[in-house]
């Protein structure tokens, strides 16, 4: 292409479209561009999630996930009703199954109220079928500011917001080679040479990727495929907003839970399998390269090995519906396997550390003119616009933006 770019960011999921239009908003100087390989944004992560505003009751005080969640959901349900994006709060239940997790849910509790979540309270078993009639549990935890959202059309409308404003979204634009000439930065791509001096890469499940294309990044992607059940449309009363477990706070992940979604569905779910592809939304899906990628990374052997009974009993489940039914049925009794229907999938990108440790927190790495996000695991949609703050503040520290 012709024409030099100031910064370009290279992936237009919701935090590369969020940071690229925070940067031009802080910035309308600069010439800024938005990259991604896809034919149009947001097909990943951003579009195959349960749709979650999560209000920031899990994440550890002081962390930059606690931050972000509180600030971004906030900023998030602005920007809907600027927006006309529909948006309901319809608040959580996280159930406690006996007292052996009591002490956990007193733990959730402080911390939420640490991270300024707001309305926080303890029901006992009245007050949980007041709130949800079908849930089990000897006690629960009332979150009443969770929501829900469809992000998809956030990301159309950053979309709309950089174009109408000048701010190229190129589709169709693999970042395949990186290369260094007179001070700027040639991005190769399958449709042209893009010429930029400053880079910032928010790739998400091709992070670590795009980031090894000029540096060396310490961690490394492993892909986590989670695969929902959806109750048929006259089993959705089982459901009223969310029902939650009480998480394992050694693993990043919820566990299995029941989401009403903005589009009225209701989603049971999800597993977490290891994804044999990258991008891969079903069982049989299967990238050879990707596998043995993620095969040959010490961390994730490491990490197999400390987690094998956790991964081997998420396999069962997912390869044995009727185990995956008796899961649910621990938080749902009434649910019956007749009234769920398999689908649909999504694929978690967690960056794992030569050690084993799964990065719990978002992760920057820089090099020279370059910034990479090679971590931006759940609640990153709920708290895009904040981490898109947060972005562009740790670009302006590193980079001179004048």
């Amino acid at each position: 292409m012709g024409s030099t770019y100031d910064v370009t960011m290279v992936g237009a999921g919701i935090v590369g479209l969020a940071t690229a239009w925070e940067l031009h908003t802080r910035h309308p100087q600069l010439r800024i561009a938005v990259l991604d390989k896809e034919a149009e944004p947001g097909r990943h992560q951003s579009s195959h999630n349960s749709g979650v505003l999560h209000a920031g009751i899990y994440y550890k005080p002081g962390s930059l996930k606690a931050q972000l969640c509180v600030r971004g959901k906030a900023m998030m349900e602005r920007f809907a009703d600027e927006h006309d994006i529909p948006y309901r709060t319809c608040g959580k239940l996280i159930v406690a199954l006996g007292e052996d997790e009591l002490g956990r849910l007193g733990d959730l509790e402080a911390r939420g109220r640490q991270n300024g979540v707001g309305g926080l309270r303890m029901v006992g078993p009245e007050e949980m079928r007041e709130i949800e009639p079908y849930a089990a549990g000897v006690r629960a935890l009332h979150v009443p500011g969770t929501g829900i959202i469809d992000f998809t059309r956030v990301v159309s409308a950053l979309t709309d917001l950089l174009r109408g404003d000048g701010v190229p979204v190129l589709t169709g634009h693999e970042v395949i080679a990186i290369r260094s000439r007179g001070g700027v930065q040639v991005l190769e791509t399958p449709a042209g040479e893009v010429h930029t001096r400053k880079l910032i890469s928010c790739a998400g499940l091709q992070s670590d990727r795009v980031a090894s294309l000029n540096t060396t990044p310490r961690v490394q992607v492993v892909p986590f495929r989670g695969d929902y059940y959806t109750l048929r449309p006259d089993a959705r009363y089982l459901c009223h907003g969310l029902i939650y477990p009480v998480p394992d706070p050694s693993l990043p992940f919820l566990g299995v839970h029941f989401t009403r979604r903005a589009d009225g569905e209701v989603w049971a779910g999800p597993n977490a399998v290891l994804a044999t592809a990258r991008e891969g939304y079903t069982r049989t899906d299967l990238d050879l390269h990707d596998l043995a990628q993620t095969l040959r990374y010490p961390g994730f052997r490491k990490l197999a090995r400390r987690y094998w009974r956790t991964g081997a009993a998420e396999v069962w489940r997912d390869a044995v519906k009727s185990s995956f039914v008796k899961e649910l049925q621990r938080y749902v009794p009434a649910v019956r396997a007749d009234q769920l229907t398999f689908g649909p999938s999504g694929v978690r990108a967690q960056a794992v550390a030569q050690d084993g440790g799964m990065v719990d927190d978002f992760h920057l790495e820089a090099d020279g003119d370059s910034v990479h996000v090679l971590n931006a695991p759940s609640p990153a949609a709920t708290a895009s616009l904040a981490i898109a703050g947060h972005l562009a503040d740790e670009v302006a520290s590193r980079f001179s933006l004048s």
